[in-house]
């Protein structure tokens, strides 16, 4: 029997949170990322009124000016987008605990062993989208479908609010007639490459020889065969398998280049208050720490460590971002951006070893510390409270790292190595 797969997409996700929050805007065209005042980013999402005037994904924010002068350009605010994602798996759990981020804002759900009891995958798939419009007023695009890899095919079919099935009746006409990049992994130079060989559409891998592909593609290309002929046997992971998110981090291009170890300390020190509040305000702490640099030769490097207890401290992150920086940087040139990230993310309330050579008191007072300050800045603004070591540069110590450049990593869909092609295949 097969099973039952639902993909939800939520539609122009961050813009969609951003329309709630700001009914004065209306219908009017909105797009989220970067920093409109700086003019410097990226756009993250567009709402579909700036998509029609021509503003993508991708866009630079002057870009998006140039295609659509009216756009209101916000900046993101993570924290807020990460509560409403978690709010959308309460709905989904209603369902199933089989249910499976691919990032924030989408996530596979398998109601096969409910499907009889709440109705058929379609209805389902209907119940959960009048949900999400009534309890949290997003619209979300549904594929339905027996495969993870069709049922995200059925979410991108159709946007906005739409729910899309894919069968085995009908996927052939539905999918084979569509460009090859439209398959889960058919990027830009893997498209590129099918081109050459002469396969513009899914039905073309569908029906090439696997062998022809792998021995073109490597093992991705038998992979994208086993896709196009809805053969994914990959699970939809069990909740709480994992974070949502693979890392929480910030980024920030200094208001001046930075000439020392003290300039660095302090960046590195307001970079990892503001990762330790994001990671407090969405409940997690992170077993790994890691920083970027770039400096004003535009050399780039990043490193990283483990810690043995997961930590969502803002000294702790400091500390070791710091160790990082003096291991690694010999000060060839003076710094321009740095950046620091927590990844191998866990929920807060999971238990974990303790150290005997680790002052857990030290470590609560920190955390209660950590707490106060951003209780204080919420309400009050980041300047209210600051370290005393930040008033030796207030130009520098005048960033809000918070909000600032930020970085929020969704897990691959073949991060963990799952099997695609059933028990006895190879990944």
């Amino acid at each position: 029997m097969d099973r039952a797969i639902l993909h939800s997409d939520m539609n122009a996700f961050y813009a969609s949170v951003e329309m709630l929050h700001h009914p004065e805007f209306g219908d009017r065209p909105l797009a989220v990322g970067g920093d409109p005042e700086a003019r410097h980013g990226i756009v993250l999402t567009a709402n579909y009124p700036a998509k029609r005037r021509g503003v993508r994904t991708g866009m630079a924010l002057w870009q998006a000016r140039q295609a659509c002068p009216e756009v209101i350009l916000v900046p993101p605010r993570m924290d807020l987008y990460l509560r409403f994602s978690r709010l959308a798996h309460e709905i989904y759990g209603e369902y199933t605990d089989l249910q499976e981020p691919f990032g924030i804002d989408e996530s596979w759900l398998d109601v096969s062993a409910c499907a009889s009891a709440a109705g058929d995958a379609y209805s389902i798939a209907s119940q959960i989208s009048g949900r999400m419009k009534r309890e949290l007023g997003l619209t979300v695009s549904i594929g339905v479908s027996w495969n993870k890899i069709f049922a995200k095919f059925g979410s991108d079919y159709r946007k906005p609010d739409a729910i899309t099935e894919i069968t085995r009746d009908n996927y052939r006409s539905l999918l084979w007639s569509a460009p090859a990049s439209d398959l889960l992994y058919v990027g830009h130079a893997t498209a590129k490459k099918l081109y050459t060989l002469g396969i513009r559409t899914i039905g073309d891998i569908a029906v090439s020889d696997p062998e022809m592909l792998r021995a073109h593609l490597g093992k991705i290309g038998f992979v994208l065969w086993t896709f196009a002929n809805g053969e994914d046997r990959t699970p939809v992971s069990p909740e709480g398998f994992e974070s949502p998110i693979k890392s929480i981090g910030n980024s920030t291009t200094t208001p001046r280049d930075l000439a020392d170890n003290s300039d660095v300390q302090m960046v590195l020190l307001l970079l990892s208050e503001s990762v330790a509040s994001r990671l407090k305000d969405n409940h997690f702490v992170g077993r790994c720490i890691g920083i970027s640099v770039r400096d004003n030769g535009l050399f780039w490097f990043t490193r990283q460590q483990k810690i043995a207890i997961p930590t969502n401290i803002s000294d702790e992150i400091a500390r070791v971002a710091m160790e990082l920086f003096l291991k690694h940087y010999r000060w060839e040139a003076p710094i321009r951006s740095l950046g620091v990230r927590v990844s191998e993310l866990e929920p807060d309330e999971y238990c974990y070893q303790t150290s005997l050579f680790v002052d857990e008191r030290r470590r609560e007072k920190q955390f209660k510390i950590d707490t106060a300050m951003d209780q204080l800045r919420r309400r009050f603004g980041h300047d209210v409270l600051l370290r005393g070591r930040m008033y030796f540069d207030r130009n520098l110590s005048g960033l809000d790292a918070k909000a600032d450049d930020h970085m929020v990593h969704p897990h691959g869909y073949f991060e963990r190595g799952v099997r695609v092609f059933g028990e006895q295949g190879e990944p």
